[in-house]
């Protein structure tokens, strides 16, 4: 099919926000490095999935419900709701369904921002934050992170600054908090982030972003979900693509204040999230030995890699997510990415977050870890 020319300049009708948008780009695909380079024998550790998979709870459930895909999904996610509800003990009317995590930070958006407010996040957050605020037609600001040589959390989100930020512009009406945070694994203990929640004026929805939540072990780490009564601007987001092992499911839910939910599911599509996946979600809720699993490998894995690092003297961001964030020394993050390709192994460079020397790895089983250090140890030696 011939393409024809235009004389009309079709991307400068779209809003100006919308215009200016730089879009997002995920970890390559094991599909799309073997169709350019004909590798094989790949392992992807560059979108933090689990390396376990999927719950095997979910899988038997999706395949039983595989007879009912010509009805739409329930539009509500009534038994999921329930599902989440029962586990946390909290109210389905608390509950809001996304089409993974990331679907619920654009709803957030929509629901809050305008040209003429503005969205506040730190210095190295995750980018979509930065997206969907700008599709909304939102300013921008961006709070200085703790710089690199600070002693307890280098690369963190520094909450006085975040606090600053917000009371010097009264447009502002959305706050981006991901705790932990990708892409540096950084994370804000629980004394700080109440003190933070304590600060914000009520009339600024915070939207606390907890999607690598359940692989933390530090019991200084906070659980926003406790606050949710006492800080009724508060939503918190979680995921099922992580720990859970769902990524290519996209499920995801917030949880808040009724109010806060009712607004949201105005936003909201009625059948963002599919007949499959509300299924896995509700199984994948009560294989509790698949989650300790999982958190299992991930702590034996940062180990490895902790190790790795000191016999290397290779430079990381301390971290308590399924990740970790290395410096390379002597090249660009991009070029030791690239070599990498051609030993079969994908992980994320990050010099769009302002981290050009660094790598963002997933960690993954033992044998991954391996592949990847040794790799990463003959690259940055070439």
């Amino acid at each position: 099919m011939k393409l024809m020319p235009s004389n009309l300049d079709y991307r400068s009708l779209a809003v100006k926000g919308v215009q200016k948008l730089h879009p997002y780009q995920p970890g390559k695909p094991i599909e799309e490095l073997e169709r350019e380079l004909g590798v094989k024998d790949i392992i992807k550790l560059a979108s933090n999935e689990n390396p376990l998979g999927s719950s095997p709870k979910a899988k038997a459930a999706m395949q039983a419900a595989l007879n009912d895909l010509e009805l739409y999904p329930d539009g509500s996610g009534y038994q999921l709701k329930l599902a989440i509800a029962g586990k946390f003990d909290l109210l389905p009317q608390q509950i809001t369904l996304g089409n993974g995590s990331n679907d619920l930070l654009e709803i957030v958006a929509r629901a809050y921002l305008t040209p003429g407010r503005a969205a506040v996040f730190s210095q190295y957050a995750f980018a979509i934050y930065a997206l969907v605020s700008q599709s909304a037609g939102a300013d921008l600001l961006t709070a200085e992170a703790f710089p690199p040589e600070h002693v307890t959390m280098p690369y963190g989100h520094n909450v006085d600054a975040l606090l600053k930020t917000i009371k010097d512009n009264p447009h502002t009406a959305l706050v981006f908090i991901s705790n932990p945070n990708n892409p540096t694994g950084t994370w804000i203990a629980r004394e700080e982030l109440y003190r933070f929640l304590k600060n914000v004026p009520p009339h600024v929805v915070v939207l606390l972003d907890e999607a690598y939540t359940e692989y933390v072990q530090d019991p200084a780490f906070p659980n926003g979900m406790l606050w949710l009564n006492e800080f009724p601007n508060l939503i918190v987001t979680r995921t099922f693509s992580k720990i859970y092992g769902l990524a290519g499911l996209r499920v995801g839910y917030s949880i808040s204040s009724p109010e806060i939910a009712d607004i949201l599911n105005r936003v909201r599509q009625p059948f963002n999230v599919n007949s499959l996946a509300l299924t896995a979600a509700s199984a994948a809720l009560e294989d509790d030995a698949f989650l300790q699993a999982s958190v299992t490998t991930n702590e034996a894995g940062l180990k490895q890699w902790y190790a790795a690092c000191a016999a290397h003297g290779w430079s990381y961001i301390p971290t308590v997510g399924n990740f970790i964030t290395v410096k390379v020394e002597g090249k660009t993050g991009a070029q030791v990415y690239e070599a990498l390709l051609r030993e079969g192994v994908i992980v994320r460079p990050i010099g769009g977050y302002g981290l050009p020397q660094h790598l963002r790895i997933t960690v993954g089983t033992e044998a991954q870890n391996t592949r990847c250090i040794k790799a990463l140890d003959k690259v940055l030696k070439a």
